[in-house]
C-alpha cells in the first residue's frame, strides 16, 4: 500500500447516469480536498484514448458510471498508474463493491489520501474487465436496450425495451467450459462471469465479497423456457434470487469457453465486443493500483 498524495487526471464522461454532475462541483470538491487535478470531458466514445493521453505519472480517476470506470481502469493497469472513481453512474457495481463512498466530496478525499491498494482484474481473451463478462441472454438484452436508446428512449425505458425485445429472442445455446480443468457441457440461455467473488444468496447477492483473491465467480443458468427466464431475471435485477433460483456457480482462477459458433457477442463491463472462441478468461491478481479508503 502506498500513501502519497497522486497529480490526479479526472476523466469526466459527460454522457453518464448523472452526467447533470457540474464539473465545477467536481473541481470544488477536489480543491477542498488540496487535491490538484486536471479534468478532461468526453462525450462517450474516446474515454480510454483520453486516459491514456494524461500525463505520465498522472494517478487516472474515472468520472461516470462503470463503462467510464472500466475503460479508465483498463487504462491505468496497463500503465501502472493508481487509480480513482469519482462514482456518477446509475449502479456504480465497481465504486460499490469495492467499498468507496458514494459522495463527491468523500471520493475527492479518497483520491486526495493517495493510498492504493492492488484489486484484481479479469480478462477474456487478452482484454480486461474490472465487472463482468458475459454471453447470451443478457448480450441480447444490452443490444436490444442500445437500439431504444437510439431512438430516444430514456436509460429505464430503454432497458425495459430491450428487455421485451430480448424475450421475445430468446435462444438458448450449448457450451463446452473448461474450469480449472474441469470439463462441462451445458445448454443454457447465459454464462456470467464475474471478477472477484459475488455473494449468491440473502441480502447481498449480488455484491462482491472479495476482488483480492485472483478468483473468478462463474455462473452458468439453467435451460429454461421464457417465463423462467424472465422471473430469473426481474429477481436478480431486484436482489431477490433464493435457493429454488438453481444457477449452477463456481470459482476459479481461469475458465475456456467453446461454442458452435466461430465468432460470439460478448458484453464486456456492459459493452458490446465480438471474439473469436475458445475464449479463454482469467483472473489477473493485483494489477489495479486502486485509491481506497483505510481498511
Amino acid at each position: 500500500m502506498t500513501d502519497r498524495a497522486p497529480k490526479v487526471t479526472i476523466v469526466l464522461n459527460t454522457t453518464s447516469g448523472s452526467a447533470d454532475t457540474p464539473r465545477r462541483r467536481i473541481e470544488e470538491a477536489f480543491a477542498r480536498a488540496n487535491a490538484g487535478a486536471e479534468i478532461v470531458e468526453v462525450t462517450g466514445p474516446g474515454i480510454r484514448a483520453a486516459a491514456e493521453r494524461a500525463p505520465r505519472g498522472n494517478a487516472l480517476v474515472a468520472a461516470g458510471g462503470d463503462g467510464t470506470v472500466s475503460a479508465v481502469g483498463s487504462a491505468a493497469a496497463d500503465a501502472g498508474r493508481p487509480f480513482g472513481v469519482v462514482p456518477l453512474g446509475t449502479l456504480n457495481h465497481f465504486a460499490r463493491d469495492a467499498g468507496l463512498p458514494a459522495e463527491i466530496d468523500e471520493a475527492a478525499k479518497v483520491i486526495a489520501a493517495g493510498r492504493t491498494r492492488p484489486l484484481d482484474t479479469g480478462a477474456v481473451n487478452g482484454r480486461r474487465f474490472l465487472n463482468n463478462f458475459s454471453l447470451g441472454f443478457y448480450v441480447q438484452l444490452v443490444r436490444e436496450r442500445e437500439i431504444q436508446q437510439r431512438r430516444g428512449r430514456r436509460k429505464w425505458a430503454a432497458f425495459a425495451g430491450g428487455l421485451a425485445h430480448a424475450w421475445v429472442r430468446y435462444r438458448t445455446m450449448t457450451v463446452r467450459l473448461e474450469v480449472d480443468g474441469v470439463a462441462l457441457v451445458r445448454r443454457t440461455p447465459f454464462v456470467f462471469i464475474g471478477n472477484g467473488e459475488y455473494e449468491a444468496e440473502g441480502l447481498d447477492v449480488g455484491k462482491r465479497r472479495s476482488m483480492t483473491g485472483g478468483r473468478l465467480s462463474i455462473y452458468v443458468a439453467p435451460e429454461c423456457g421464457r417465463f423462467d427466464l424472465l422471473a430469473l431475471s426481474l429477481r436478480a435485477l431486484a436482489g431477490r434470487l433464493t435457493p429454488d433460483v438453481k444457477l449452477e456457480a463456481f470459482t476459479a482462477s481461469s475458465v475456456s469457453i467453446e461454442t458452435a459458433s466461430a465468432r460470439v457477442t460478448a458484453a464486456l463491463d456492459g459493452e458490446l465486443v465480438v471474439l473469436q472462441p475458445p475464449l479463454t478468461c482469467v483472473s489477473q491478481p493485483g494489477v489495479l493500483q486502486t485509491l481506497l479508503p483505510d481498511a
